[in-house]
């Protein structure tokens, strides 16, 4: 019994030695690692940082009524190109009855005293003849008599304005006429026949009848974050993308950033503003989102490499890159880089174009259970 035992422990033992000697051996026989190596090209190489915002007019107009009442006719919609006069709407006005009751009053008043007036006219007409008064009394009250003539007829006009908002005389600067400022495009009317509008006075703005914008003079006005905000400065220039014009880009020149950034969704964001070039036909509605691409450096046809390429040294922090010298030998050259698109790297020194540079950082399939 004990020989048994005996005997199975030593088979026992052999045959691990023997498994263990056969992993070692399949171990040693593997193939080594083959490195690859890939050269530098040329590339062109874009740094750029993106914001997100909006097309808008460079200057867009509102157009206010200076007088208060109804919208009575509208004579253009948006998308109309109208010059500085043309008629955009008229207007009717509701008086207002305290005004109304206060210039009647007027009228009245003035109407009094323009009669007590002529009636001393008259009178001094009538002693002069006799040679009673002086021609200076006479002329004394002509004159006093043809100022109540014109406060009376001063009167009227204002009671005309207060009913009507207009009078005779006035022609084309009546108030219920609203009239374009400025040439351009009609961008939107936010009023409809029948609307009640207030005038624009210190108090109050006023209603907005229509918008006038120059559609050629186009400007993209978005936001930054504040960790971007350190790298651009004024007149960098900037590739805009519309998202709803597929296939195009707007070229712009960044001519304004806020020097005061907002709070918003816990960071802080800067707005800026760039006018747009445009040399084609294309029409960019107002308001469109789009995205701006601050170049903030450009280098054409350097040579590179893949950023992935470049190891760093542990000490100095000195990028360096291993070219092949032999059968996969390599050795370690220091360079030196320039901008970086986050793909590719600018090498300015260091290497020839055609030196193999060996990939290090190889990923294996099992690392990623395949």
């Amino acid at each position: 019994m004990k020989k048994k035992v005996t005997i199975f422990i030593l088979l026992t033992i052999v045959l691990a030695f023997g498994g263990a000697m056969y992993y070692l051996y399949q171990k040693n026989v593997e193939d080594p690692i083959v490195y690859e190596t890939e050269s530098p090209s040329t590339q062109t190489i874009v740094k750029k940082t993106v914001a997100t915002g909006s097309i808008l007019p460079l200057e867009e107009v509102l157009i206010k009524p200076n007088i208060s009442g109804v919208i009575e006719e509208i004579f253009v919609e948006g998308g109309d190109f109208v010059k500085a006069g043309d008629l955009l709407a008229r207007i009717k006005v509701v008086p207002n009855l305290n005004a109304l009751n206060e210039a009647k009053n007027t009228i009245d008043g003035a109407k009094i005293a323009l009669e007590d007036q002529k009636r001393n006219l008259d009178r001094q007409k009538s002693l002069f003849d006799k040679g009673v008064v002086s021609k200076v009394d006479l002329e004394r009250a002509q004159l006093t008599f043809d100022q109540a003539k014109q406060a009376y007829a001063a009167a009227n006009k204002r009671y005309d304005i207060v009913k009507t908002g207009t009078t005779s005389g006035y022609g084309n600067s009546a108030n219920t006429q609203i009239r374009a400022t400025v040439s351009g495009m009609i961008l939107e009317v936010p009023v409809e026949v029948g609307n009640q509008v207030i005038e624009s006075n210190n108090f109050n703005e006023g209603t907005t009848i229509a918008a006038i914008a120059d559609v050629n003079k186009m400007i993209f006005e978005g936001k930054v974050d504040e960790s971007e905000v350190g790298k651009i400065k004024e007149n960098l220039p900037l590739e805009i993308t519309v998202g709803a014009i597929e296939n195009k880009v707007f070229d712009a020149v960044l001519d304004y950033i806020a020097p005061k950034g907002n709070a918003e969704n816990g960071a802080i964001q800067f707005e800026i503003k760039g006018t747009l070039q445009k040399h084609d036909t294309t029409f960019i509605r107002a308001g469109l989102s789009a995205n701006a691409s601050i170049i903030l450096g450009r280098a054409d046809s350097v040579l590179a490499v893949k950023e992935a390429l470049v190891q760093f040294d542990g000490k100095t922090k000195k990028p360096y890159v291993e070219i092949e010298n032999g059968n996969q030998q390599f050795k370690r050259k220091d360079i030196e880089l320039g901008i970086s698109d986050g793909i590719y790297v600018e090498v300015k020194s260091g290497l020839s174009k055609n030196d193999k540079i060996k990939v290090w950082n190889i990923i294996k399939p099992e690392e990623f259970g395949g």
